[in-house]
């Protein structure tokens, strides 16, 4: 009673005294219902599933087309790993899960693949379409072809096309006059050819050969113009009569679908360390821009296997920096898929290459070395304890940096998209007849 009238004039006076408690024993299984576990938000759950979050074990949903403008001040995605860390398996379940949806078209550049074929050729064929192949010796003989001079490019991008070809292949910028030897040769054909498709032969022969009225009135001698201009017809004339004869010498292919869902264009045949390489993406991505990027309300992913090709020419950069930006508005996602850093940061291209990974508002990284992770964690300015687990990661894991929301992710892969992700040519034959039920049950399904 004494204790009672006593705790009544303390709280009187000096406020509530907090009571003592006796200590609680419990066990971790009770405790966890106190103390609840938390976890970063994620995503939100429009778009695709990636998977589920290693921590959390949340579901990951990504789609930069749903992010875009709110968590995302860009749509493109910059893809890094050692090969066999599951970089492939994630583009190929990530393109077929965004096909389901109506409004959304892609375009692949296939640069790897084994028994004559690109890696990508069983999903083409499993929706029904047929690759374009670009393969010097098959073009020749009636295949596909790509023309630079497509009437479907402005002339400025056929010129600009043209420059980034020379300059791709010369390892070197164009001279004023070589440029204007150019100019010259590109306005008159444009002026002259009429009744057909221009080609490049048209334009070797205007360089060899300048017309008196394409130069006169600036005042120059048509020979000045010819010696300015035999360097960049030299360059040319690898193409009509090189090793890279056949692909783009002719009128374009006719019956390339470009309203198809997808899109793969084949480069497997092509030595991914020739400077075939780059010429031949700056054709296709050129073309791309002014044949295939529409505004029509459909979102478009444009996925680029063995990206150090572009971003690793200075002359390639520029005009895929270009096509980023311009396609940004008419809602297109650009992914690039390399190896390692760099392979980019430390090329020729670096001014070029760190402007386009800044478009990169998504990064995936699979495992990497501890140095290359140390190296990859600065120029992308990844948070110290994500760097310190990318060397331990296990394959179809990966570090997800969506605009700073950093997340370790595991990718899962369904039984129906397995046969056609997995496409080691070691298959076996119950491996085989699964990919064909595969494909059979994809066909059939109805997209969103």
């Amino acid at each position: 009673m004494i204790g009672n009238l006593t705790d009544a004039f303390t709280s009187l006076m000096f406020g509530k005294v907090e009571t003592t408690r006796l200590p609680v024993r419990t066990s971790t299984g009770q405790a966890q219902a106190v103390y609840l576990p938390t976890a970063a938000p994620g995503l939100g759950d429009s778009g695709v599933i990636i998977g589920r979050e290693v921590y959390s074990g949340k579901g990951y949903v990504y789609d930069p087309f749903q992010l875009y403008g709110q968590q995302l001040p860009a749509p493109h995605w910059l893809v890094l790993g050692e090969s066999g860390n599951g970089k492939s398996a994630l583009e190929k379940t990530y393109v077929l899960r965004q096909l389901r949806f109506r409004d959304r078209q892609v375009v692949v550049l296939d640069a790897q693949g084994e028994d004559g074929v690109g890696e990508w050729n069983l999903i083409a064929n499993a929706l029904g379409i047929k690759s374009i192949r670009l393969d010097p010796m098959a073009a020749r003989d009636g295949g596909v072809k790509l023309n630079p001079l497509d009437p479907s490019i402005t002339t400025t991008g056929q010129l600009s096309l043209l420059r980034t070809i020379i300059e791709v292949a010369m390892g070197r910028g164009l001279e004023e006059r070589a440029g204007f030897a150019l100019k010259a040769a590109h306005a008159h054909v444009h002026a002259t050819v009429k009744d057909r498709q221009p080609v490049l032969d048209d334009i070797i022969a205007t360089l060899r050969n300048p017309e008196l009225s394409s130069v006169e009135s600036l005042g120059v001698a048509v020979g000045d113009v010819q010696s300015w201009g035999l360097d960049v017809a030299l360059v040319l004339d690898r193409l009509v009569d090189g090793d890279l004869r056949g692909m783009f010498d002719g009128p374009t292919t006719a019956g390339i679908d470009l309203d198809a869902p997808l899109i793969v264009f084949d480069l497997s045949h092509i030595d991914r360390n020739s400077i075939a390489m780059p010429i031949l993406m700056a054709i296709v991505g050129v073309w791309l821009e002014h044949t295939w990027l529409r505004p029509d309300r459909v979102k478009r992913i444009f996925l680029v296997e063995e990206a150090w090709h572009i971003i690793n020419s200075p002359f390639v950069a520029q005009l895929f920096q270009r096509l980023l930006k311009f396609g940004r508005r008419l809602g297109l996602s650009f992914v690039a898929v390399v190896h390692h850093l760099s392979d980019v940061v430390d090329g020729a291209a670096a001014k070029e290459a760190s402007a386009i990974l800044k478009m990169a508002s998504t990064r995936t990284i699979y495992m990497q070395k501890a140095e290359e992770a140390r190296a990859t964690g600065r120029v992308l300015g990844l948070p110290r304890w994500a760097v310190e687990i990318i060397p331990t990661l296990s394959p179809g894991i990966a570090v997800w940096d969506v605009n700073g929301n950093v997340q370790v992710v595991k990718h899962i892969i369904t039984e129906s998209e397995r046969p056609l992700v997995y496409t080691d040519r070691a298959m076996t034959e119950d491996a085989v007849v699964e990919r064909q039920r595969a494909e059979q049950q994809l066909a059939s399904e109805p997209m969103i």
